[in-house]
């Protein structure tokens, strides 16, 4: 009993609380395949190891702060020809991060780009990626009220330690002039020092319409496309695909 209670102590002063759960129970799993004490101490590691991964997993999905939980599994790529399921298995992997390319996703409303650029993301913190995730108005109303309260390097240093920055809804609400300079300027942060992926209804030739000026958006596109993906989502909406299929499945 005595070495139960010093055990129970030392893995609690030692923080390993999957360890103080499971020792006992591996303990008489060890007794009754006649292990060594080193196969014992190492199948006691790897749990510990094992449980402090998945809520590393957990706490970064929580980070994330996806609206809503969508992975690639859950996307009908037959629904979406033009796109190829193999390559996005690929840049879920995060070799874009460690190059610190960019994804951009162009298309109508309704074609996935949201969940294809949350599935990435998902992905990519399954693989030990940082990511976060917010709409390009939200980022502009956060930029603008650090500008305000004269903390716009902090705010940049602090999203800057992720590794994948997801900004969602581009193009879809128009920004203010200071909105639309600060977006540009943090852009420009991000230039190989983080992958950002970009969700977008306008074609490029249209971007001058949110940020008004052609030189300072030829600039950001310069340094957005630079070892870009860019994936077309074009024709007709995929929510309306999905649910056309849904109802036929139900038939």
């Amino acid at each position: 009993m005595t070495t139960e209670i010093l055990l129970d102590h030392l893995t609690k002063q030692l923080r390993m609380p999957t360890i103080a759960k499971q020792y006992r129970s591996l303990a008489r799993e060890a007794e009754e395949r006649n292990l060594q004490y080193e196969e014992y101490l190492l199948a006691l590691l790897e749990i510990e190891v094992q449980a402090r991964e998945e809520n590393q997993r957990q706490r970064r999905l929580k980070q994330a702060a996806f609206p809503v939980h969508k992975t690639l599994d859950t996307y009908d790529f037959s629904l979406m020809p033009s796109l190829n399921r193999n390559r996005f298995l690929t840049l879920a992997k995060g070799e874009i991060v460690e190059k610190k390319e960019n994804i951009i996703f162009l298309g109508n409303s309704g074609t996935g780009k949201t969940h294809l650029a949350t599935g990435l993301g998902i992905a990519m913190i399954q693989n030990g990626y940082k990511t976060k995730f917010i709409t390009a108005a939200e980022l502009v109303e956060e930029l603008l009220i650090a500008k305000e309260e004269h903390k716009l390097g902090a705010f940049e240093k602090k999203w800057l330690k992720n590794d994948v920055i997801i900004v969602d809804e581009l193009g879809y609400i128009p920004f203010s002039k200071t909105g639309a300079e600060l977006l540009f300027q943090f852009f420009s942060s991000c230039y190989e020092r983080a992958s950002v992926i970009i969700t977008t209804n306008l074609e490029f030739t249209e971007w001058t319409n949110i940020f008004g000026d052609e030189k300072m958006t030829a600039a950001l596109l310069d340094r957005l496309t630079h070892r870009s993906h860019i994936l077309l989502l074009n024709g007709e909406s995929y929510r309306f695909r999905q649910s056309l299929k849904q109802k036929e499945n139900e038939e």
